[in-house]
């Protein structure tokens, strides 16, 4: 395991593996991959979340698409395993391996979710294992090769994002795809308590080869903001000003639509964002707290004209009973 070092995060290859957590309770390391179609019709995510001081890991797998239902694979249940980042549990298989640091990394997937009609179902199940849907199987070979460069967060703060390109195969009970698009991977370990504060997390590629990211804290839990902006070829175009997302959500608290904007030092974007498909989650803490995790496959379009496609997510902690999905 890594141990903390005076060295950038990115310029150190044994960050890409695991770390020696401390001894607080919701310490987490997670590393999250997405993927999604030059068209934007079809994606998907994976995000393997260590939580070694609760003894589980929390897995989540899906494929999306437009005009398909959700296939989602939540298990909060898995061991964790001795080292490494391959788990392994009842109906679910998995491996993880980086081929080159911070140039290529590949996952592979043998699993069962289920397939849902409406996505919002999800929040109604306070354990995983209760969500009723058709038995699907799920298959993942995958392979994201860094296409830019590696973002490591500001502030010490213990995180990296890194755009890629992905390809390979997905499974999805009898069907098998070949897959080639765009993605985001990236792997962050220190204390995440889902239900503290409310978030927001968006990554994307235009079609002249931009890509960007953002994180921004939500209403009522101060005012930053943290990402790039990188021109084509992967030319940094520096820190971020301010990120900010003003999304419309729907009774569930999943967004509907948003508007993004990126100031940079040099030219920023503005974004309209068109959602195309929904894989939520809905974390329940071990104290029974909930947070719902919207998170959508979208389609950007910029002011200039400019489209693309990728990921948007919502953290969003409840109050009071459970809300009804």
């Amino acid at each position: 395991m890594a141990d903390p070092t005076d060295a950038p995060l990115t310029d150190d290859p044994a960050h890409e593996g695991r770390h020696t957590p401390d001894g607080e309770r919701y310490w987490n390391e997670s590393w999250y991959l997405d993927f999604v179609s030059e068209d934007g019709r079809l994606g998907g995510y994976v995000r393997t979340g260590l939580y070694p001081n609760l003894g589980v890991c929390w897995y989540w797998a899906c494929v999306v698409g437009e005009g398909r239902p959700l296939v989602t694979l939540i298990d909060h249940e898995v061991p964790v395993p001795a080292d490494g980042v391959a788990v392994r549990s009842d109906g679910l298989w998995t491996d993880y391996v980086v081929e080159t640091p911070w140039e290529h990394v590949s996952l592979g997937l043998e699993g069962f979710g289920v397939t849902l009609d409406r996505s919002a179902d999800v929040f109604a199940a306070a354990d995983p294992r209760d969500l009723r849907g058709e038995r699907t199987a799920l298959g993942l070979e995958l392979d994201w090769e860094t296409e830019g460069a590696p973002y490591p967060f500001p502030f010490g703060i213990t995180r990296y994002e890194v755009p890629c390109r992905v390809h390979g195969e997905v499974l999805v009970g009898d069907e098998r795809i070949e897959f080639e698009g765009s993605g985001q991977r990236d792997h962050s370990w220190g204390v995440r308590d889902w239900w503290a504060m409310s978030h927001n997390w968006c990554e994307g590629a235009l079609d002249d080869g931009t890509r960007f990211h953002g994180t921004h804290a939500m209403p009522g839990w101060g005012d930053w903001s943290i990402g790039y902006v990188q021109a084509p070829g992967g030319v940094p175009q520096g820190e971020l000003n301010t990120y900010r997302t003003e999304p419309d959500l729907d009774a569930d608290q999943q967004p509907t639509r948003a508007h993004m904007a990126f100031t940079a030092p040099a030219p920023g974007l503005d974004l309209e964002v068109e959602v195309v498909a929904h894989s939520p989650v809905l974390l329940v803490s071990p104290d029974g707290d909930r947070c719902r995790f919207p998170r959508s496959m979208v389609r950007y379009r910029e002011a200039d004209g400019r489209r693309g496609v990728g990921w948007i997510e919502y953290g969003l902690p409840q109050s009071g009973p459970p809300a009804s999905a």
